[in-house]
């Protein structure tokens, strides 16, 4: 029998290639991007990281729920997760004032309709769907972060002529801490008991690869 992390691989795998082979996905991670695509990106990335720790909390609260007392564990692997994750939209704020976006125009920048639909569906799924969803928030986004954010950085740093880790401490960063949030989140997805909650991992990771890919190919 496959642990709940390996069915979870398993099950979503399909739309982690969907997500690597798509050809603005293979391009930017080759080439880097233009400034003006990079900065859009970076814009959209801005609300994506600013809701991350908000969806957590919003999991988080459900798992007090008499119905969810199993998942007190996992519960308190968000609290330490949000702890960690707590001021990194900063660092995109950074990013962008690096490749001339200040940051009161980040902040006032309109998120586009597929990043509301990931942030919205993300709330959605942990106050209606089932809380443990946040976990396949976190897989999604950190398969991304781990596996393609060295490359995309780097690309990013040749293309646009940018030095050290300036306008790419963000994705850079990430490329090698989630690498260890991987690790750990391994070990709280096999804590996981039944088949509702692994349902509701699956979808959550098939569902923002989709609405990431969609981001960065509108961009």
């Amino acid at each position: 029998m496959l642990s709940f992390f390996a069915e979870l691989v398993t099950r979503s795998d399909e739309d982690r290639r969907g997500f690597e082979t798509h050809p603005v996905v293979v391009a930017a991670v080759a080439d880097g991007m233009a400034v003006e695509r990079y900065r859009a990106l970076l814009l959209e990335l801005y609300h994506v990281v600013w809701n991350f720790n908000p969806v957590c909390a919003a999991a988080a609260s459900r798992m007090g729920d008499p119905a969810h007392e199993a998942l007190q564990p996992i519960r308190h692997f968000l609290y330490e997760h949000m702890h960690e994750e707590t001021g990194h939209e900063t660092w995109v704020l950074n990013d962008l004032e690096a490749i001339g976006v200040a940051a009161e125009a980040a902040r006032a920048h309109a998120p586009s309709a597929h990043t509301l639909a990931l942030n919205g569906y993300n709330y959605w799924a942990a106050d209606r769907r089932h809380p443990c969803s946040v976990l396949g928030m976190l897989y999604a986004l950190e398969v991304i972060a781990s596996v393609y954010g060295g490359p995309f950085a780097s690309a990013i740093r040749e293309s646009l002529l940018l030095d050290g880790d300036r306008g790419v401490s963000f994705i850079d960063s990430h490329a090698t801490m989630d690498a260890q949030h991987m690790a750990d989140l391994r070990k709280i997805v096999n804590r996981l008991d039944g088949e509702p909650a692994l349902q509701a991992v699956v979808e959550s990771v098939r569902v923002n690869f989709h609405h990431f890919t969609r981001i960065i190919e509108a961009i």
